[in-house]
This record gives structure tokens, sequence and C-alpha cells, in this order.
């Protein structure tokens, strides 16, 4: 088991191997479809991207967010299918170069080609251990893009032993998703 603190560096993640079991501790950030289009968007125009995206600790998830007062909570953070993402991806993690990218599901070969070049790895969450997960989230540090709603928002967390996640696809591309597929293949 590794405990892994956000932000990553490259020796961080340069150890991790396949199937390894992680826990962060540190910032994460969330992330869907239109939080990658905006983003993408907005660089190839030359306009600013929030700086938390860079080198980030990116969660596939929308959040479900409480509000009391002036302060966010968070009632529940299950990972979103990652694949959704796998259009914009590789263009995302050439541009903001994030250290690691959590969620379900797995990344296409194009996406784990991304990683590999950028030094950046999939880590696998469990679905359906939302409010678990939520646990993790240790305080709300702010949200930006607010205005794309509670889900496709960029909610930026603390984090506190976030996890448990698993190695899926390693800084060198080799993914635990294929590696299945070829032993079914037997």
């Amino acid at each position: 088991m590794e405990m892994l603190n956000s932000p990553m560096s490259a020796s961080d993640i340069s150890k991790l191997k396949l199937g390894d079991i992680v826990y962060v501790t540190g910032q994460i950030i969330t992330g869907r479809d239109e939080m990658h289009i905006r983003a993408l968007e907005r660089k190839r125009s030359g306009e600013e991207v929030p700086e938390c995206v860079k080198g980030c600790t990116l969660f596939h998830c929308g959040p479900i967010m409480k509000k009391e007062g002036d302060v966010w909570t968070v009632v529940a953070a299950g990972p979103t299918t990652s694949a959704r993402m796998n259009k914009l991806e590789p263009e995302f993690i050439r541009m903001f170069k994030p250290r690691a990218i959590i969620g379900k599901g797995g990344m296409s070969r194009e996406t784990a080609d991304a990683m590999k070049a950028c030094g950046c790895v999939y880590l696998a969450a469990v679905g359906g251990a939302a409010v678990t997960y939520a646990e993790g989230l240790a305080k709300v540090d702010g949200v930006e893009w607010e205005d794309l709603g509670m889900a496709e928002a960029i909610w930026k967390f603390d984090a506190q032993r976030f996890g448990p996640l698993v190695v899926a696809i390693d800084h060198k591309g080799n993914s635990l998703y294929e590696k299945v597929a070829k032993n079914i293949k037997r």
C-alpha cells in the first residue's frame, strides 16, 4: 500500500506498479466532460485556465455537494466512467500534465500513450462507494467554473487518505485492463 501526496512528482508516480493499492492526501480536483471541453477550448484560444488544473490529481467525478452558509461539504463522490473522456483526455494530458487521473472503467490506448509520454497514471476507484470516497475528501478548498453546474464544475478538495485506489495504468502506459483482456483471450 502506497500513501501519495498530491501534487505528485514524477518520482512519486515512477515508483507505482500495476495493481498497487494507493491512498492520496492533498489536493484533488474533479472534472468531467464539460470541464475538459472548456479547459481545452480556453487553452487553445490563449485564455486563462485555473491554476489548479496544471499538474493536478484529477478525479473523474460529479460530486453531490451541500452548502450551509458559505461552506461547501461533499455528500457523495462516486467515480464517473472514465471512457467518456477518451476523446478529450490525450490532449488534456499533453496540455495540462496531470500526474494522476482517478476514475472507473479504464481508458483508451491513446490515453495510456499520452500518460506514458507525460508521466501520468490512472488510479481506478470502485463504483458504488461514493459515500466512502466523500469521507476522504476532507475539506472543500473551493470551486471553479460553478456555472457549469454542480456535477461539471471543478471542485477543489484537500483529501485525507482518499482511497483505496488501484494503479490500473502506470507511467509506462501499461494497462491492467489490457492485461486482463489478453488473459481472457488465452
